[in-house]
């Protein structure tokens, strides 16, 4: 299963993925290029921005993806 078909799996089943949850469950450390190559396949994404505080309370942005389906030609 490549790369692209694990994250579009584990959509399905989570509705939203992080670069977090990209790494630590589908040890997929790139998630931005993989959603970019979804996008070039005719998917579509919702996106925004996440922000949360670490351990040490430094506020840390990251993105979150949705998947809305893909665009049929």
């Amino acid at each position: 299963m490549t790369q692209c078909e694990l994250i579009l799996f584990y959509l399905h089943e989570h509705e939203s993925i992080t670069t977090y949850e990209a790494y630590t469950k589908l040890f997929i450390t790139r998630l931005p290029s993989r959603i970019y190559d979804l996008k070039q396949k005719g998917y579509k994404f919702e996106e925004r921005w996440i922000t949360k505080k670490n351990k040490y309370g430094r506020r840390c942005q990251f993105k979150e993806y949705r998947l809305l389906g893909k665009e049929e030609n």
